[in-house]
């Protein structure tokens, strides 16, 4: 019997599991329950986010042109981001009165590691004598998220309805679905967007000696809502607060443009004030049919189907609220 227990080799392992059997049987469950709840945990994506350090720098300086944005700015900013280590690839593109470098970093760098490497090496460059000390604004420096810019579904309204209609619904849409805590954000297309149109009659204008600007400050100044302090009344502070803001078309007709030795001159003697819809940027179609699309936008690294599923349920639960309401 020993000889042929000698032919065979012991597993330490193996036979501290067969004498161990119920222990093993519960380790067993727990690596099973824990390997399910991290599957389920776990953020599912048809493209699964694939996070490259990447830092835009945009440069504004109105009146020069690419070539003078090239030299003054582009050019300077590329040579010092150049000496900075972990740069994989930078590119950037230069026209008029702005400057745009995108600087992509290896993988193994951090997106706060490389966003602070880049604005060291801007400021760097801003304290040199021959960078431009006239610009508007100093250069944004941002690390943008490819993820939060696709949007992850779309929703088409249509229906017998008024483009007005579609719209109210639209936003109303809107603001639902943004109220999920996983939403970064929805786009709202295929809507004509309102403005207030002033077409100025060149002619009146200077023979009432008016400039471009006295209108521009006329209308700014108007449209405002002014604090008037604070006023004790039966032993309470109340705020005063002047209302100024526009109403009606009316209204800004008439604003007060000149006013001088008694003579007034209206915004509606120089100029006719229309409101009518911007000039179109985007189009939403279904079938090749017009409709008012939205655009949601989710939260880097949030799971896509638990997303998914709250958008569907916010878009019926605000269906028939909004049917109940209109």
């Amino acid at each position: 019997m020993s000889e042929q227990n000698s032919l065979f080799r012991r597993f330490p392992l193996v036979e501290w599991a067969v004498s161990n059997r119920i222990t093993v049987s519960v380790l067993t469950v727990i690596i099973a329950v824990a390997g399910l709840m991290a599957y389920r945990a776990m953020p599912a994506e048809s493209f699964p986010e694939v996070a490259q350090p990447t830092i835009y720098i945009g440069t504004v300086y109105p009146g020069n042109s690419p070539v003078d944005m090239e030299r003054l700015v582009t050019r300077p900013l590329e040579k010092q981001l150049n000496t900075i280590s972990g740069v994989d690839k930078i590119k950037s593109t230069s026209i008029q009165g702005f400057s745009s470098i995108e600087v992509k970093f290896d993988f193994r760098v951090g997106v706060d590691e490389a966003l602070r490497k880049v604005k060291d090496k801007v400021d760097a460059v801003q304290a040199s004598p021959d960078f431009p000390k006239d610009l508007p604004a100093d250069p944004n420096i941002f690390e943008l998220n490819i993820a939060e810019l696709q949007p992850i579904m779309n929703i088409n309204i249509s229906g017998e309805f008024t483009a007005d209609q579609l719209e109210d619904y639209a936003k109303y849409l809107e603001e639902q679905i943004e109220d999920i805590p996983t939403i970064a954000s929805v786009d709202v297309r295929g809507i004509d967007d309102k403005e207030v149109r002033i077409a100025v009659d060149l002619q009146k204008m200077e023979d009432l000696d008016i400039s471009f600007n006295g209108i521009a400050d006329a209308i700014k100044y108007e449209n405002m809502s002014v604090s008037g302090g604070d006023l004790l009344v039966d032993g309470y502070r109340r705020n005063i607060r002047v209302l100024g803001e526009f109403e009606s078309i009316q209204d800004i007709e008439n604003i007060i443009v000149k006013q001088e030795k008694g003579a007034i001159v209206y915004l509606r003697d120089i100029a006719t004030v229309q409101f009518t819809s911007v000039e179109r940027e985007s189009y939403a179609r279904q079938f090749k049919s017009p409709v008012v699309s939205l655009d949601v936008k989710k939260r880097s690294g949030e799971n896509l189907i638990e997303v998914s599923a709250a958008i569907n349920q916010v878009v019926a639960d605000a269906k028939e609220t909004y049917r109940k309401t209109s």
